[in-house]
């Protein structure tokens, strides 16, 4: 008896070391799953590979703890910790992280997230913590920001209220939309003053993509879309404060709270600006930088749905009392009531702002959203004695469904935006038997798009895309891509890309030439659409070497525009506007290389080398266009000491040689000269540099100098200030289009920052 009593407990203890354990799961990177993963177990050395769609499954294990390694070629490899024997089958999910510093999040190349190296679609990111290193953020505008990526520019358009825009390749602010998560939220009237603002803390990063984009964004995405993605409000910080003074007499704060309230969690963030100091070192009698009044607010909330769909709600006002001129205009704030006075000149501009945006996922079975948006602008502003006020109301709406089919991942919408624009010049009037009378435009633009993405192979992808549009004047407008990657190998890309792009013009809104100035507008004939044509090439490669890694990337572009309306500054009494019918082209190259060392120290350096020309009306011969540099260069570098909590910064553009309108100054009786002004300006370079002191606290000290080697444009950018027979701006030559570069001269920052921790 005792003798089975012994065999059947050694059998018992048979089988229960015999049974065997399965462990299964999901190998991904958070957005998509990772074919081909490798899973392995380390006490056993033993292992399989994930299957296509990242699933992976291990059998015959016995109880027991063991470490699994996970690991995927351009991802950080992650080790666990696990039990077997507690349940027949483990199943875990792994997520991983990737391994370079050089592949982000993006969503604007596809209206979908996706990694930088995943992306059919070329996009530069410049993230929150690039933009503290280099810039102010108490201070710095969306303008400042993209100016750290190569190819993009700042260009000054005013030389008393120096308004400034975004130049892509050459071409100004008006061709490019400006998004904020993903809502194209800046009218034409807007372009010119709304990219300021926001405030950088909320600001997770700001996607930008060069070259043409109607096919998902419609008319102004000619020259490349700008998106300022927002931080989720689960990842903002309870209270943020940043305040900033400079040497030039200026103060600039940011505050920002993040509550929750039931089942809603967001913030709530202000901007505010104070720049009250008269400065006129070059002595043309207005002050080298305007000066202003700002007040910006912006909130964002997620609401918690039950059935787990998203819902998210912001909103933004804006208002920005922006001014310039003589002396006497501007003393004690004097130009409240001197606005309009025909003695002495000021430009007085008020802006009233408001917007609201959101998403709204529907609880359906298939992959059907919403996204909104809605804006007021108002603008009451003084140009001497021309008053020009103008309203613009724009509302917009997405009607998206997303969906996947075997390799396709498929984007359809239907889109509609109202526009209603109404101002006080020639632009809005027209005629009838009792002369002129007022006619707002209103444009209503129905609108339909569809995107695939199509995944051929782990080394090809393919995008198509068309987008139609019907507008009342124009018609049917359609704009259609084509997108090639190709993966030679895991660490280079190439991406070929096709593309049209097309903008309705609301000239008077864009262009302010023709008010700060004494010029005469003339338009010579109804101004059709403009459109473009592009074909664009990207490399881009990753490498591990030079003590640790980088990435070079090149592009090149060739854009063609039809129709390109260009502004005909020869005669200097008149601005001349018309539809150009022979070719404009832009096209170039750009280079970019970003190191990042095992000590903690990275730099890049870029350069843009560019043509941009027109035909001459009845020649052959070619012209250059206005205000596009020949090359361009940027270059950045960051080193932190980690035991000591400082964080150095170092950036630069420079702007090589433009072409300039024909300007002729005032002889000693007020009549312009026989020589013109150089038409090609002078090279010129911004340096600026950041030390960023961290305290344990939460607080951080930054301080900086920018604009070190104090540049300022060397000719007066303002033409006729000096005419013996009129007031200051009032001359008949009094022209402002001589503006190419900043003159505000150099600055010393001192700021504080903080950051109260969840």
């Amino acid at each position: 008896m005792k003798y089975f009593l012994v065999l059947s407990l050694l059998f018992i203890g048979l089988i229960s070391t015999g049974q065997e354990y399965v462990l299964t799961g999901l190998v991904s990177d958070d957005l998509n799953p990772l074919p081909f993963a490798n899973v392995n177990i380390l006490e056993l050395n033993k292992g399989v590979v994930s299957d296509e769609k990242g699933y992976f499954e291990i059998g015959g294990l016995e109880k027991g703890n063991y470490n699994v390694e996970f690991s995927y070629v351009g991802y950080k490899s992650y080790s666990q910790s696990i039990e077997i024997g507690t349940e027949k089958d483990l199943i875990i999910n792994i997520v991983l992280k990737p391994d370079n510093v050089f592949d982000e999040v993006v969503v604007t190349g596809t209206m979908r997230s996706s990694y930088v190296s995943k992306s059919p679609i070329k996009v530069d990111v410049i993230s929150s913590k690039k933009l503290n290193t280099y810039l102010p953020a108490a201070s710095s505008s969306i303008i400042e920001s993209v100016s750290l990526i190569n190819g993009v520019q700042e260009v000054v358009a005013c030389g008393v209220c120096f308004t400034n825009s975004i130049s892509i390749n050459g071409m100004d602010g008006a061709y490019t939309s400006v998004l904020i998560d993903g809502m194209p939220m800046y009218g034409n009237l807007a372009s010119v003053y709304g990219l300021n603002g926001i405030p950088n803390m909320i600001i997770d990063r700001v996607e930008v993509i060069k070259g043409p984009s109607s096919t998902l964004y419609g008319s102004e995405a000619v020259a490349g879309v700008i998106n300022v993605i927002t931080k989720n409000p689960e990842n903002q910080a309870p209270l943020s404060l940043d305040i900033m003074g400079s040497s030039h007499r200026e103060l600039f704060a940011n505050v920002a709270i993040a509550p929750k309230i039931g089942k809603a969690s967001g913030f709530v963030a202000g901007n505010f600006s104070y720049i009250p100091r008269w400065e006129d070192h070059n002595q043309d009698g207005f002050s080298d930088g305007a000066l202003m009044d700002r007040i910006s607010l912006f909130t964002k909330w997620d609401i918690t749905r039950t059935n787990g769909k998203k819902f998210s709600l912001a909103g933004k006002y804006y208002f920005e009392d922006r001014r310039n001129g003589v002396e006497s205009f501007l003393s004690d704030r004097a130009y409240r009531a001197l606005r309009g006075d025909d003695q002495i000149y000021g430009e007085s501009i008020y802006t009233r702002r408001g917007e609201l945006f959101g998403t709204y996922e529907f609880n359906t079975d298939f992959n059907l959203k919403l996204d909104f948006s809605g804006s007021y602008h108002l603008q009451d502003s003084y140009y001497g004695s021309d008053y020009y006020e103008a309203i613009q109301k724009v509302g917009f709406a997405n009607l998206i469904h997303h969906f996947n089919k075997s390799d396709h991942d498929v984007l359809m919408g239907l889109t509609s935006r109202v526009n209603h624009y109404d101002d006080n010049t020639i632009a809005t009037q027209s005629t009838d038997l009792s002369g002129q009378v007022n006619q707002p435009q209103f444009q209503f633009i129905p609108g339909v798009f569809m995107q695939d993405e199509y995944r051929i192979s782990e080394k090809f992808t393919l995008l198509t895309g068309m987008r139609l549009d019907h507008y009342s004047n124009h018609g049917w407008i359609w704009a259609p891509r084509l997108n090639v990657k190709f993966n030679p190998s895991d660490w280079t890309t190439m991406r070929l890309n096709f593309g049209t792009g097309f903008r309705i013009v609301n000239l008077f809104t864009e262009d302010h030439a023709f008010i700060t100035g004494q010029r005469e507008v003339v338009i010579t004939e109804a101004l059709d659409p403009e459109e473009s044509y592009n074909v664009s090439f990207n490399f881009n490669h990753i490498y591990n070497g030079l003590g640790g890694m980088g990435s070079i990337d090149v592009d090149l572009f060739y854009t063609d525009f039809q129709n390109k309306i260009l502004p005909d500054y020869d005669d200097p009494t008149k601005i001349i506007y018309s539809n150009s019918r022979d070719e404009t082209i832009t096209k170039g190259i750009g280079m970019n290389w970003s190191h990042n060392l095992e000590v903690p120290l990275s730099f890049n350096i870029g350069v843009n080398l560019m043509s941009a020309t027109q035909k001459i009306a009845g020649s052959d011969e070619t012209e250059k266009i206005l205000f596009a540099s020949d090359w361009s260069g940027v270059a950045g570098v960051s080193y932190s000491i980690p035991s000591m909590g400082l964080e150095i910064g170092y950036n630069m553009n420079i702007t090589g040689p433009m072409a300039l309108p024909e300007v002729f100054d005032l002889d000693v009786n007020g009549n312009p000269g026989a020589t013109s002004r150089p038409t090609t300006s002078d090279v010129f370079s911004i340096h600026n540099i950041q030390i960023t002191k961290k305290m344990n606290t939460g607080w951080s000290l930054y301080t900086g100098l920018q604009n070190i080697s104090n540049y300022r444009q060397a000719q007066i950018p303002i033409v006729g200030y000096n005419d013996p027979n009129n007031p200051t701006g009032f001359s008949p030559f009094f022209d402002t289009s001589y503006a190419y570069s900043p003159i505000h001269g150099r600055e010393v920052f001192l700021g504080v920052r903080y950051d109260l921790g969840r």
